[in-house]
């Protein structure tokens, strides 16, 4: 059996929901952030050195990075490619590998500068800049990809919508989605999933 090592408050609520939606069978283990410094404890470098969350042990495999997990849990467990397209179609692979890595490698990044800038007491320019400049031209490329589809490839649901719905979810509680309503209105729909309303009532509650 799985067992997810989930830090609450953080993005292996994510990996939980990608869990449900694969209706695996998995247990938690369950990490909480130090409430001065909100980092996570140091137990968790007992499972990988980095002591970072999400990581899960599969009968002792253990793997670490949100989109490394996500692609060995589908290809373990989506041999009916519900959640992602075959590698036999190549084009429509690709583009969703492209997704599946997107939120991650390059808008996490910005989103953590706002982050620390507003928990900061010092004016910071240069960050500020760079941040407001990034998270614009990211999220308009978001919402450019969305259009007026339901997922962020189309009709479908895939498991590149987990990794886009974190990092719109991210920009919300940052205050930051006031310029793109139709993010807005996709988070509120996966977020209604009843998988991520599973993983919701097992995780956080």
């Amino acid at each position: 059996m799985i067992t997810l090592h989930h830090l609450r408050i953080g993005r292996s609520i994510f990996t939980v929901w990608l869990l449900e939606e694969l209706g695996v069978e998995y247990q938690l283990e369950v990490y909480l952030r130090d409430p001065k410094t909100m980092r996570a404890p140091d137990s968790l470098q007992k499972i990988h050195p980095l002591g970072k969350s999400p990581v899960i042990d599969d009968d002792g495999l253990i793997i670490a990075e949100s989109s490394a997990i996500t692609t060995y849990l589908l290809e373990k467990y989506d041999a009916e490619h519900r959640l992602a397209p075959p590698r036999s179609n190549l084009a429509a692979w690709a583009k969703f590998t492209r997704w599946l890595h997107y939120p991650e490698g390059s808008v996490f990044l910005p989103l953590l500068v706002k982050m620390l800038l507003m928990r900061s007491e010092q004016p910071h320019a240069t960050f500020e800049a760079y941040s407001e400049k990034e998270i614009r031209l990211h999220f308009d490329y978001i919402a450019k990809q969305l259009g007026s589809s339901e997922f962020i490839l189309g009709d479908d649901f895939t498991a590149a919508d987990v990794g886009v719905a974190y990092v719109v979810s991210m920009a919300k509680r940052l205050g930051l989605l006031n310029s793109w309503p139709p993010l807005s209105a996709y988070l509120a729909r996966v977020q209604a999933r009843p998988a991520y309303l599973r993983a919701v009532e097992r995780a956080v509650e």
